[in-house]
């Protein structure tokens, strides 16, 4: 396997960019430049030199046995100063040695899976650690990057393990009799791992949101302060706003972290009758899209107004432009009344609904989850119309392990990995 090496700290000036290498020739590229290689897991102040003698720069040096880095692999980082220039003369300077080469984005990684380093569970939570913009998205990933997914499904492997053996056991000694009837056991095992899995699924459509963002839809009818109260929200002038009816005709978005949870709030058409070709066509948006989101946020032009869409559980209905606060249930995105409040309602009920998150953060996941549970269901069944039907229920049971596997990438993720690995950067 060829010796890598990229730049792992981002571009541009900084304090201190840091250099990895991974590979067979790794400290051999250390001793090159620094003279020496320091002892493993040991910083090391070197002074780094290129093939001509010429000093580059004065850096900390840290060294992993392989078995013992990120990838499995010999591995060394060189913690630089940040200067554009030096980070160029160390990579030229790698660039020289024979037998390295610049790595592709994602490679790294990519060989810590090949590795068994991690599994792809976790390389799709660092993908998105790295990708994290609130803290809810940093807790998430982190749990997944940590191997609590892989944790379960190896649990839940194990014990379809055991009951395809049970099954297997009985097959085997078919012309003899089996003192013990193990289908009680195998039912049990079974049914306790159909319940994890499905918990799993329950909290995988919750885990997508906190990973992609919650939507919070604006809606109402024309007039009723919307692209005002999204312009508050925002803090800038997002949405167009005038006290003519029809001037938001397409949907607009802005991203914020609201109290550590990604949110994308939309503002949307007047909801009303219209005649206007272009504008009917943003009022149907506007209502499939708010009918999608997450929670809706309706406001109505006075007090003796009926809400444009039925309210569901969570939705707030409060009279906007209410700049005088004269009504408890308003808000106002001209004085700020009212918002604090119906930030917190938002963010309460968002976080609600977070804390029922699973493990599952991607579809792949929901998917190899659902194929396992009903290879089991099938199991199950088989097991349930008696011992002439063994051989079918462990096969079932091995079709569950299967999609066990690919979940965590044991099999049949190669498929994957190219989009996987296209989200990371070089150096990672």
């Amino acid at each position: 396997m060829d010796t890598i090496y990229a730049l792992a700290s981002a571009r541009g000036k900084a304090g201190v960019a840091v250099v990895r290498i991974s590979g067979p020739l790794a400290f051999w590229a250390v001793e090159k430049l620094a003279g020496n290689v320091p002892a493993p897991r040991r910083t090391a102040l070197r002074v780094l030199k290129n093939a001509e003698g010429v000093m580059l720069d004065e850096a900390l040096v840290i060294c992993f046995e392989k078995g013992a880095s990120f990838t499995g692999e010999e591995s060394a980082e060189l913690q630089l100063h940040g200067s554009v220039a030096i980070i160029n003369a160390v990579l030229q300077a790698l660039a020289d040695l024979d037998g390295l080469r610049l790595a592709e984005a994602g490679e790294f990684t990519r060989r810590a899976l090949e590795n068994e380093q991690l599994d792809l569970a976790q390389v799709e939570g660092l993908a998105d650690l790295i990708e994290a913009e609130t803290e809810a998205q940093r807790r998430q990933a982190l749990k997944v990057f940590s191997g609590a997914l892989g944790d379960k499904a190896e649990r839940w492997r194990a014990a379809l393990l055991r009951a395809a053996a049970l099954i297997e056991a009985t097959i085997d000694f078919a012309d003899e009799e089996v003192p013990t009837d193990v289908s009680p056991e195998v039912l049990e095992l079974i049914a306790l791992t159909m319940m994890e899995l499905e918990e799993e699924i329950k909290g995988a459509r919750m885990a997508e949101r906190i990973r992609d963002g919650f939507e919070v839809a604006i809606v109402g009818p024309p007039n009723a302060g919307k692209s005002t109260l999204l312009n508050a929200l925002a803090g800038r002038e997002a949405a167009i706003t005038s006290e003519f009816a029809g001037t938001t005709r397409d949907i607009i978005e802005v991203r914020m972290d609201l109290q550590g949870l990604p949110v994308t709030l939309l503002d949307t058409a007047g909801l009303r009758e219209t005649s206007d070709v272009v504008e009917a066509i943003g009022i149907d948006r506007a209502r499939s899209r708010a009918a999608h989101a997450d929670l809706r946020v309706i406001l109505l032009p006075n007090a003796d107004a009926e809400p444009e869409m039925l309210p569901q559980d969570g939705d707030l209905v409060l009279i906007g432009k209410d700049d005088s606060g004269a009504y408890p249930q308003s808000v106002s995105g001209k004085t700020g009344q009212g918002v604090d409040l119906m930030v917190a309602h938002i963010a309460t009920t968002l976080s609600d609904r977070a804390s029922d998150a699973s493990s599952a953060i991607r579809e792949r996941h929901r998917v190899a989850i659902q194929d396992a549970l009903v290879s089991m269901e099938s199991a199950r069944n088989e097991v349930l119309l008696g011992g002439e039907r063994a051989e079918l229920a462990a096969e079932e049971l091995r079709r569950a392990v299967y999609a066990l596997n690919c979940l965590v990438g044991r099999i049949d993720v190669e498929n994957i990995l190219g989009e996987i690995f296209s989200s990371f950067c070089i150096g990672k």
